[in-house]
């Protein structure tokens, strides 16, 4: 298996105590996963190793001999601005730390520090060198428009530019090992764009989703963690969790608005410590999975009526993907009914009917409240019962029927008319119906008279009756 590199670029190790350089990259691996880790004992070595790219930050030992730290750290600023330098010190000296952060250090950390603090310091500068790199890959992106793997979208189907965009992002930020949100109605694809994120990371592992709606608290810690024999009544073997099945691969957990506080707290120290313990161990486990998390509610109103914690919910929001519902991109249907419509005769059989030319825009008058998984159940529904060599609308229209009759009825005070100082007459407000129905139907009058229940000659005489 390919091993995979954490962080991108490598970190270069500067110290003459071997010991030392030994020892601190063991305590990264250990504490933070961090293994793109080149060691250097030299100090005129270390030019040339940046000179032939590919590291992006520098731990750089102050009491070097010739040339000493100090004029490294100003060379590498001089030389190689991009790459980000942390002076180590075995002496906490003020003076001294002003002097290195006044020529360009990005933090001065003190070798007798404890272990947090000094992995904490290089975690920091990771992270803010990885916001740069997504910044600067999420700008090219949208200068260009141009997806570099489309492939990896080839089960979207959209020719909606909010959605292209949407994969501009994807492609930008899927590299980086900090969480990602996904937003979205149910049935937009919320998966979909997860199994895209994970093809385009580069990960070595799988991808393992996990909905978490109506797991509780401790189902939620064995799902993820795992177990150890005997942790329980009835564990009588030990059974990974699926962070450790993910392994160097994504863990996509779903409808994560539903997590309860408690299992948001257990979430929220995964994430920010990188380690798990197991149910009834007592050791801890390294998380090496990408974290990818979806919902369809509104984290933000959970949030503020104190259902999700303020600290979780700022920690997913690193990387933050909304969907659009497909009643804002009608646009995509033909494309969508098509691609159901081979979909479902492949799977059903039969040979791919011929649809009517009006069905796409009956459709596209529709909200769609369950989005693409709604047009995929009626596609499919209408193919089952498929005979004729042009497929019947009626499925369709009893679907859409059904879903509008059970609507629910404006309480009185949503009357449209409420609000208004005069009331339109019966003709008035008759003509306001039709004009908003020919809109809808895109000018189609059969269309706009099953919208309005009633007959084409009804609809045809009564606008003859309008334009006297």
């Amino acid at each position: 298996m390919k091993k995979t590199l954490y962080p991108a670029f490598g970190i270069l190790l500067v110290d003459d105590e071997p010991a030392w350089l030994k020892s601190f990259a063991l305590t990264l691996k250990s504490c933070a996963g961090i293994n793109n880790i080149v060691t250097c004992q030299e100090s005129r070595e270390v030019m040339g190793l940046l000179d032939q790219g590919g590291i992006g930050l520098v731990l750089l030992d102050l009491t070097m001999p010739q040339p000493c730290g100090e004029t490294l750290l100003q060379q590498i600023g001089e030389s190689h601005p991009g790459i980000m330098t942390i002076i180590v010190s075995g002496m906490n000296q003020l003076e001294t730390a002003v002097r290195c952060m006044k020529l360009g250090a990005f933090d001065y950390i003190v070798k007798t520090d404890e272990e947090d603090r000094l992995v904490g310091g290089v975690l920091r500068a990771v992270r803010i060198l990885e916001l740069q790199q997504e910044f600067r890959t999420m700008s090219d992106r949208m200068l260009s428009r141009e997806l570099k793997h489309p492939e990896a979208f080839v089960d979207i189907v959209t020719a909606d530019p909010r959605m292209h965009d949407l994969f501009n992002y994807v492609e930008a930020v899927s590299p980086s090992h900090q969480p990602l949100l996904i937003t979205g109605e149910s049935g937009v694809g919320k998966e979909l764009v997860a199994r895209a994120v994970h093809t385009l990371s580069g990960c070595s592992g799988p991808l393992v989703a996990v909905n978490v709606a109506g797991l509780d608290d401790t189902v939620f810690a064995d799902t993820l963690f795992g177990h150890v024999r005997g942790a329980y009544t009835g564990a009588d073997q030990a059974r990974p969790g699926m962070i450790e099945q993910a392994g160097n691969g994504t863990l996509f957990l779903d409808e994560i608005g539903d997590l309860s506080i408690a299992s948001q707290v257990k979430l929220l120290r995964l994430l920010q410590e990188g380690e798990y313990f197991p149910l009834g161990g007592d050791r801890p486990k390294r998380m090496n999975a990408r974290i990818v998390v979806a919902t369809h509610r509104d984290l933000a109103a959970r949030e503020a009526a104190g259902d999700f914690r303020r600290d979780l919910y700022y920690r997913l929001c690193t990387h933050r993907i909304n969907i659009p519902p497909l009643r804002e991109r009608p646009g995509d249907i033909p494309m969508l009914l098509d691609y159901f419509l081979a979909e479902a005769a492949k799977s059903l059989g039969k040979k791919k009917p011929t649809p009517p030319k009006e069905l796409a825009q009956v459709l596209a008058t529709y909200s769609f409240p369950g989005n693409v998984r709604e047009l995929r159940g009626m596609v499919y529904n209408a193919v089952s019962l498929h005979k004729e060599r042009i497929l019947s609308m009626d499925s369709f229209l009893k679907a859409i029927g059904q879903s509008r009759d059970a609507a629910p009825v404006p309480a009185k005070n949503e009357n449209p008319f409420a609000t208004f100082e005069r009331l339109p007459t019966f003709v008035e407000a008759a003509e306001l119906l039709v004009e908003e129905a020919i809109t809808r139907a895109n000018g189609v009058q059969a269309i706009a008279a099953r919208l309005l229940g009633i007959s084409a000659p009804a609809l045809n005489k009564r606008l003859k009756m309008s334009r006297k």
